[in-house]
């Protein structure tokens, strides 16, 4: 289990400017060939929560930009979900943006419906 930031990416310079001296905490723009267009990411790793927003300026994410983000960010194993929170506890900073979270060091915080309800994998089919 291992929440990872692509260093390569990190903005450095700016209102948004981290270094690696800041750890897992800092914002991302993901760009390159599994991202045409610029993905911008807000990562941290405090209060027990392993987090990245994720956000474009004119549309929120897809499905496979949110899996592409998941996996710079965790490793394949582990388990990184999206919320919907109760309404009373909505927070809503930027129209389209979307949020990955894990709980820190944990990886069976969250009971899962068997993959089955979801669908046929390929080698079911």
């Amino acid at each position: 289990m291992m929440f990872h930031v692509p260093e390569k990416y990190r903005i450095t310079s700016g209102p948004f400017g981290s270094d690696r001296s800041y750890g897992n905490n800092g914002a991302f723009s993901l760009t390159g060939i599994k991202f045409p267009r610029a993905i911008n990411c807000i990562a941290s790793d405090q209060r027990g929560w392993e987090h990245v927003s994720v956000s474009l300026p004119d549309r929120c994410p897809t499905w496979i930009e949110m899996c592409r983000v998941k996996d710079m960010f965790w490793d394949d194993h582990d388990i990184v979900v999206q919320l919907h929170p109760p309404k009373s506890d909505y927070v809503n900073n930027h129209p389209h943006c979307l949020h990955l979270w894990r709980k820190a060091g944990s990886n069976d915080y969250c009971d899962r419906p068997p993959s089955i309800m979801v669908g046929l994998r390929e080698e079911q089919s």
